[in-house]
């Protein structure tokens, strides 16, 4: 085999972490854009929320790539094992044994 499915996935993975950085970094023009228009248009308290409202846009979706972008990251590169089936649920545990244990009497 000559690990040609291996870059494959690896282009692939790449392309999609490049479209998504491209989808945010747009989405963030976006949101600048229109919050410079809205504090040309509007007066001082009021620029001051348009302010903080395309701060909050921003500095959320922002967070929200780069965290999902580390956590399949670190899926991917083997950080997260599967767990281990279990078995029936209907057995109960064994009970322990009562032989060998120093009992009282009279």
């Amino acid at each position: 085999m000559d690990g040609t499915g291996d870059r494959t996935e690896s282009r692939i993975q790449q392309i999609r972490a490049w479209a998504g950085l491209l989808v945010v970094g747009l989405g963030d023009l976006a949101i600048s854009a229109a919050a410079i228009w809205g504090v040309t248009h509007v007066d001082g308290s009021e620029a001051v929320a348009v302010l903080t409202s395309a701060f909050t846009a921003i500095s959320a979706m922002t967070t929200a790539y780069f965290g999902i972008r580390a956590a399949t990251n670190a899926a991917q590169s083997g950080g997260a094992q599967p767990l281990a089936p279990l078995g029936p649920l209907s057995s109960p545990p064994a009970a322990p044994s009562p032989v060998g244990r120093a009992t009282s009497g009279p």
